[in-house]
């Protein structure tokens, strides 16, 4: 009774931001598991809905399936309308969509650069924009970004990514100064290496799990689920005195040198 009390996000109306992806289509499901309602939202709306229909079938039915593309606000004030004809109201944000690239540095064209700028930091601004300033008006709300293991030092082969990694953490830490004494509180939460087949294929090869695993204290990848219980920590009044931070979960990454 104690720990629900605490956790509790029953009834809470969470928007997820690449609900579709790797990562965030488990957190849509985590927030669902937890009583909320959720708006499952992706630039592929089939993604979006066929994570909807996972978390119907586990019998939890306040659900919507919602388009947005990140990088025109226009797209997020629709969407932002649309939760709130539907839920009423809306508790929770997670900024979650955004592309990687491994094209060598001098190689990188202004296309690629844009294009993951695009799903990445400006997105995550518009983001934080718009849905929080609805928060605002209501004086209440947590936004969860995501940062990443490449924020700094950054990571090889990603340097679009890392850059635009450290500009989200520096936004979260921003928006939470900011924001302070208004009731919405902004965070980021900092994933080590769960990698996708995409990763698999274009990023890790045999030499660089080696080297990634040597790094990890835990020497394993995360599992998706394994960002759960920071997630919801956010997001609940467990964390009310939390603004402004960025929780790592690595497995140790960030804290190996030799």
């Amino acid at each position: 009774m104690y720990l629900e009390k605490l956790f509790n996000l029953k009834g809470k109306v969470a928007a997820i931001i690449g609900a579709g992806g790797h990562l965030c289509s488990e957190m849509a499901k985590s927030f669902a598991r937890a009583g909320s309602k959720v708006a499952i939202i992706d630039l592929r709306l089939h993604k979006a809905q066929d994570v909807e229909q996972e978390i119907n079938e586990e019998g939890f039915n306040d659900t919507i399936s919602l388009t947005l593309d990140v990088s025109v606000k226009e797209d997020h004030h629709k969407v932002l309308n649309e939760i709130i004809n539907k839920f009423e109201t809306l508790d929770i944000l997670v900024n979650g969509a955004g592309i990687n690239g491994s094209t060598p540095f001098l190689d990188i064209e202004e296309k690629e650069w844009d294009n993951i700028m695009n799903s990445q930091i400006k997105g995550t601004f518009y983001g934080c924009q718009v849905f929080g300033e609805y928060m605002l008006k209501n004086k209440k709300g947590s936004i969860i970004n995501i940062s990443s293991a490449s924020a700094g030092p950054p990571l090889s082969k990603a340097f679009t990514y890392s850059a635009a990694k450290a500009g989200i953490k520096n936004l979260t830490q921003n928006l939470g100064r900011e924001w302070g004494t208004k009731g919405v509180r902004v965070n980021a939460i900092r994933p080590g290496f769960f990698p996708t087949d995409w990763n698999l294929k274009n990023f890790i090869d045999d030499d660089r799990k080696k080297a990634i695993l040597g790094h990890t204290p835990m020497n394993r990848f995360g599992t998706t689920n394994e960002l759960t219980g920071a997630i919801l920590w956010l997001a609940s009044d467990a964390s009310s005195f939390v603004t402004g931070a960025e929780i790592t979960v690595d497995g140790g990454y960030s804290c190996m040198t030799i």
